[in-house]
């Protein structure tokens, strides 16, 4: 058995930002990552005008990366089309890139190592050996860890795909400066350019939309873009790699309590709608304000969960209305003619104003 000040589940946004700001507070912090190399993750790879401050407060510059530039949204229902400014400038990164440089900065990482089981204060790794602690940082994003699991999403529960398309001249032309959200039936799907030209493709799907497909994500994938020409248009570049999936993914869910030492970060802590564009954002937030409240030994969950609710109630009427054409055409209407409307409900779907700056 071994024994640790802080353990770290995941290496992922949440859990290398926090490993960074334990280490710059005097703490030695073990970060255990169970992919032996870094890859992408089923991700949107968008990161807004406020991850990109957080980004660079840890000594991350996603543009030296390669990040792509984004300025603009463009929203497609039906027919309907519209376009408008972003608050700020954002960028399209991959997460391979965002990880690796982010783990690049945390001096105790063991990867190939996965944890099998915990509970506050103790983590079983798949090995059969044992790790105890005073603090645990629960930052394994969608996948969830025995003991320590989200509850599970009922009715018809959302699932995410994501693929990757390959690099094309037209594609790039179509995308420059831009993040598309393409909305249909029970569903959206985000595509904005990487460093290397290819494109993030990201949906949210209900899982009756796959059922209706046979189950086979490749399908589903293929009728949709027969529903939503635009959407099609695009997929024309062909994939790069395989459909990664995951399942029922909570929407709106929020970690409103947590027993001393535990801290759940990033989709462990608040699950936002993908569409708000706000994912990694409030992964880094979660890190910054868990690691100042385990320094203070004061509380962080439940300040945290009051924070991320005004965000994560807005994001989830719009992906209401998002899901359902009656109400997306309408919305996307009223947008075209007061595309300003835009910038208000994207500022409200960040965890924003003095808990933020307090990190």
């Amino acid at each position: 058995m071994r024994r640790e000040t802080a353990l770290i589940v995941g290496g992922g946004p949440a859990g290398a930002a926090a490993a960074i700001r334990l280490a710059r507070a005097g703490h030695r912090p073990l970060l255990i990552e169970r992919e032996r190399t870094t890859a992408d993750a089923l991700c949107g790879g968008f990161l807004s005008w406020r991850t990109l401050e957080a980004l660079g407060a840890l000594g991350v510059d996603p543009f030296a990366l390669g990040a792509r530039a984004v300025t603009q949204v463009r929203l497609f229902a039906g027919a309907r089309t519209v376009a408008a400014a972003l608050p700020g400038r954002a960028a399209g990164l991959s997460r391979r890139a965002l990880d690796g440089a982010l783990l690049a900065r945390v001096d105790a990482v063991e990867r190939g190592v996965a944890a099998r089981e915990a509970e506050p204060g103790r983590v079983r790794l798949d090995d059969g050996g044992e790790v105890t602690c005073d603090a645990l940082f629960l930052a394994t994003g969608k996948h969830e860890l025995r003991g320590l699991a989200r509850p599970r999403a009922g009715g018809d529960p959302v699932l995410g795909l994501r693929l990757r398309l390959a690099a094309a001249p037209g594609l790039a032309r179509l995308l420059a400066e831009t993040i598309e959200l393409h909305l249909f039936d029970r569903g959206y799907a985000g595509l904005v350019l990487q460093e290397d030209g290819s494109a993030n493709l990201c949906l949210a799907v209900h899982r009756s939309r796959l059922d209706a497909a046979g189950g086979r994500p490749e399908a589903l994938i293929d009728a949709l873009g027969r529903e939503s020409p635009r959407l099609g248009e695009r997929l024309g570049a062909g994939a790069s790699g395989p459909v990664q999936a995951v399942a029922n993914i909570p929407y709106g869910w929020r970690a409103e309590a947590a027993p001393p030492g535990l801290y759940r970060l990033g989709d462990q802590a608040a699950v936002i709608p993908s569409l708000a564009g706000e994912g990694i954002g409030i992964a880094l937030a979660s890190a910054a304000h868990a690691v100042a409240a385990c320094v203070r030994r004061a509380p962080f969950q439940p300040p945290f969960a009051r924070a991320a609710a005004r965000p994560l109630r807005i994001a989830g009427m719009i992906r209401d209305i998002a899901e359902r054409p009656g109400l997306a055409g309408p919305a996307l209407a009223l947008l075209g003619a007061a595309p300003w409307l835009l910038g208000p409900a994207m500022r409200l779907t960040r965890i924003g104003g003095d808990f933020d700056r307090k990190g």
